[in-house]
């Protein structure tokens, strides 16, 4: 990161809404240690530490506050196409809109999904899916997808190129 040392009396403490509704305070030591991981997610606890001039036992206990409530997680990335998946898609997906929530769980639950949201406009749902090849993803499509009740109009979009993806926005 930078030798920079974020200093917690200068900047305010933030507090967030989780997702059971409770607050939790976020202050610049942890906004330091989501960005130190973001950078390099297998950065030591006593990197860190060294350069906020704090303990690795601190750091390592406001780590595990931040992935125990959610506020962050620490994943590997796959490269899709080493892993000898080639094919990679964007899917539109009209639906009753009863049953979305059921829907979209059903959906959530094939192994292809790798992201899915509900969403406005021309699609109530959007998911990217990850297949071997485009046999399966016909496969999924007509076989899978089609089959779940309450999937109206699909429209698919198969990715050419990655231009950009990244993982690292945020504070």
């Amino acid at each position: 990161m930078s030798n920079t040392h974020p200093s917690p009396e200068g900047e305010k403490a933030q507090f967030i809404t989780l997702e059971d509704g409770r607050r939790f305070k976020i202050d610049a030591i942890d906004r330091y240690i989501i960005a130190a991981l973001k950078h390099d997610g297998r950065m030591p606890f006593a990197k860190i530490a060294e350069e906020l001039g704090v303990s690795p036992g601190m750091i390592r206990q406001r780590y595990h506050r931040l992935v125990e409530n959610g506020v962050m997680q620490v994943v590997a990335v796959t490269n899709p196409v080493l892993m000898g998946f080639h094919t990679v898609a964007l899917i539109g997906i009209k639906a009753e809109g009863r049953h979305l929530r059921e829907i979209a769980q059903r959906i959530a639950s094939f192994d292809e999904v790798i992201y899915l949201v509900l969403t406005t406009g021309t699609y109530d749902l959007l998911v990217e899916v990850v297949c071997r090849d485009n046999a399966h993803l016909l496969e999924f499509l007509t076989e899978r997808l089609h089959t779940v009740e309450g999937v109206r109009d699909t429209e698919t979009f198969v990715y050419l190129d990655i231009v950009k993806e990244i993982y690292t926005w945020g504070p």
